[in-house]
């Protein structure tokens, strides 16, 4: 990234405090937070509504949701970032799963279709009927439920876009094993060209 981030040991007010939330929460603070809180407004922001769709959604469905936005977006950042925040919802193991194939990796029906909405929110919004929503719906989602699954999807999409603009560093959570980060990008991977 060729944009200057304030250092930790020179970080003062909003920005030491964003720094801080990393720090207590990670052990560290990541190139992502580092790069976002160059504008420390718009991430403190940005964190609020997080805070407001996760209030309203279970963990292991939020994470289900970002995953998938993330994979369809091509985020290698968010994909490790969010698979180290989904070991506390998910094993390992079924979380290796998930990664690689979530059509086959013993989700409901509803998940399964929740991430499908997220991943054809975050590959192309554009193309997006009543129709998905309905699926959703069919599921038995209920109308809150289908906003959060959106707006949790699209809050994805503006952190992952904005990382992958600036071209920031890409981190490795230390709580990843090998092979569960090789099972979260698998699917990048596979859509490279050969």
């Amino acid at each position: 990234m060729i944009l200057k981030t304030t250092p930790e040991s020179e970080a003062t007010g909003l920005t030491a405090a964003i720094y801080d939330d990393d720090l207590n929460s990670l052990g560290y603070v990541t190139t992502q937070t580092k790069a976002m809180a160059i504008n420390p407004e718009v991430f403190q922001a940005f964190e609020a509504m997080l805070g407001a769709i996760t209030a309203s959604m279970d963990l292991r469905r939020y994470e289900l949701v970002t995953l998938a936005a993330a994979r369809a977006i091509g985020s290698t950042h968010c994909l490790l970032a969010h698979g180290a925040k989904s070991l506390k919802a998910f094993p390992e193991d079924e979380l290796a799963g998930v990664a690689r194939d979530y059509r086959n990796a013993g989700l409901t029906r509803a998940e399964v279709a929740m991430m499908e909405y997220a991943e054809k929110l975050s590959g192309d919004a554009t193309a997006m009927t009543d129709a998905d929503t309905l699926v959703l719906r069919g599921h038995g989602f209920t109308d809150r439920e289908i906003m959060d699954i959106t707006v949790a999807a699209a809050a994805r999409n503006f952190l992952s876009r904005a990382v992958l603009a600036l071209a920031v560093d890409l981190d490795v959570p230390p709580v990843l094993s090998p092979e569960l980060q090789e099972a979260l990008l698998a699917p990048l991977a596979a859509r490279r060209p050969k």
